[in-house]
């Protein structure tokens, strides 16, 4: 099934991250890091299908060479904190082959980066397990037209509003500021990425007779009403695939448990809908409590109960009349508001459980994040700890940790907002709180399902008794007009 994803992130040096590390893991190959001496080798890691480099007409040519491309990047940017590239990662439409797909990730990194001067490092990964996607590695720095990198940024005078700079003298220079030499960091460019590689691929899916379509866009803006699941990531995939359950899988299951109900409760209300409608068009029933009252006391005194004998009997019929009295009910139009009224109730609940599943999804991934954080937080000192040759090696010995500790790390920098405490117990109380809160809606939602059931059977009930009352009058009318 065609789906769609696009990420986008900074390879940066502040986060301990390399350009070389990156290029080798992507494309299995052995690199040497000539910034820190670091050798990275993984040419045993399965499931790499393709790998390409595609430069600007005026790069170097020998930057076709992963190893050069990367550690001349890796040179070039000399603060501690560097970005040194940015990665795009991408699903590939399982619907096409693997040499299209192949073709169609050539094509889509051409048009949107190499003609926009950037150096284009690609790889596919395949390991047959639903998941085929690329990793496309960009160059961050513009490459002049001698092919020496140029700068990111440059600097523009502050003028004032005769057209003259404005002299600091606490600084002793010109005021000024940095504009970026390019507009790859834009957010519009972003999007203008992401909406890029829907068409392209919508477009191959449409030429070679498919159906299926992916949308960058998300439900919500879709117009798609239900709770979007979670990305399960490689690790979680695997062991769900094995038959474990993880975190993720399990909450999951439970939004399409909850996408279940809310399809099943439009499609009753739909259906209900278009019944109403049939039925108001073929009876128009006077006041109701009056007209059952009179219906089934001539039923008794002709003796006639016994064609009442399943679901419209006197016990169902004096049901009805209960239930009418008791709401208030006077005519068909009031009934038929109380039960869309029922409905409306249970829409109502749904719509409040959507945003409580969504803070809860989110809170239960704060909580694994922190959780992960803490228990892995002394490894990952222990590995900060080595010394730079034997770094690779620990990180080799205590990868699922690490990468687990790193995941978290990243996760939680973009929630603590510059906090430094975790507030795990204030996230696990205002989740039980929700859970509380779910429950009891919940419960709300099941009692007003099976009222619904009820309600609509005494009004299908309703309906059948005035219809056969109609049709024996109708003899008796046309009687009367003969004499």
């Amino acid at each position: 099934m065609a789906i769609y994803h696009c990420s986008i992130k900074i390879i940066s040096r502040g986060k301990d991250k390399s350009a070389v590390a990156a290029a080798a893991y992507r494309s299995g190959e052995t690199l040497t890091n000539e910034y820190d001496g670091v050798t990275h080798d993984y040419t045993r890691k399965g499931g790499i299908v393709h790998t390409e480099i595609l430069l600007p007409d005026h790069a170097p040519a020998e930057y076709a060479d992963r190893s050069l491309l990367w550690n001349a990047v890796e040179k070039i940017e000399k603060a501690k904190n560097a970005q040194l590239a940015r990665e795009i990662e991408i699903a590939l439409p399982q619907e096409l082959t693997m040499e299209h797909s192949i073709s169609l990730v050539r094509e889509y990194v051409k048009e949107q980066f190499v003609n926009a001067g950037m150096c284009a490092d690609f790889a596919i990964h395949d390991k047959q397990d639903g998941n085929p996607h690329a990793h496309i590695m960009l160059t961050m720095r513009p490459i002049e037209q001698g092919g020496a990198w140029g700068a990111k940024q440059k600097k523009e005078y502050i003028l004032d509003k005769d057209g003259g700079k404005i002299y600091d003298p606490k600084k002793r220079q010109y005021k000024c500021k940095s504009i970026p030499a390019t507009d790859w960091n834009e957010q519009t460019k972003a999007e203008e990425w992401r909406a890029a590689w829907a068409e392209i691929c919508n477009r191959a899916l449409e030429q070679n007779g498919h159906a299926e379509r992916i949308d960058r866009r998300s439900y919500a803006r879709q117009g798609i009403d239900q709770i979007p699941t979670v990305h399960l990531g490689v690790a979680a995939f695997q062991m769900e695939k094995r038959g474990i359950r993880t975190e993720r899988g399990n909450l999951n299951r439970e939004i399409e448990v909850t996408n279940g109900r809310l399809r099943q409760l439009k499609a009753r209300i739909s259906k209900l809908q278009n019944w109403l409608k049939e039925e108001a068009a073929n009876t128009e029933p006077p006041t109701l409590a009056d007209v059952i009252q009179g219906i089934l006391s001539r039923r008794e005194q002709a003796g006639q109960q016994s064609r009442y004998s399943t679901i419209h009997n006197l016990k169902a019929a004096a049901n009805m009349l209960n239930f009418l009295t008791a709401n208030g009910i006077k005519d068909m139009a009031g009934l038929d508001e109380k039960i869309m009224d029922m409905y409306g109730e249970q829409q109502s609940i749904s719509e409040k459980l959507k945003p409580i599943d969504r803070r809860l999804k989110t809170l239960d991934e704060h909580i694994m994040n922190a959780e992960r954080y803490l228990q892995y937080r002394d490894i990952y000192r222990q590995y900060k700890q080595q010394k730079p040759k034997k770094q690779e090696a620990f990180y080799e010995a205590h990868r699922m940790e690490l990468t687990h500790y790193e995941a978290a790390e990243r996760y939680l920098t973009g929630v603590m907002n510059g906090k430094t405490t975790l507030p795990i117990k204030a996230w696990k109380a205002e989740r039980d709180k929700l859970k509380a809160e779910r429950q009891q809606l919940s419960r709300r939602y099941s009692t007003l399902k099976d009222a619904v059931k009820e309600v609509e059977q005494i009004r299908k009930s309703v309906y059948s008794i005035l219809r056969q009352e109609q049709r024996e009058q109708q003899p008796r009318r046309v009687q009367d007009m003969e004499h």
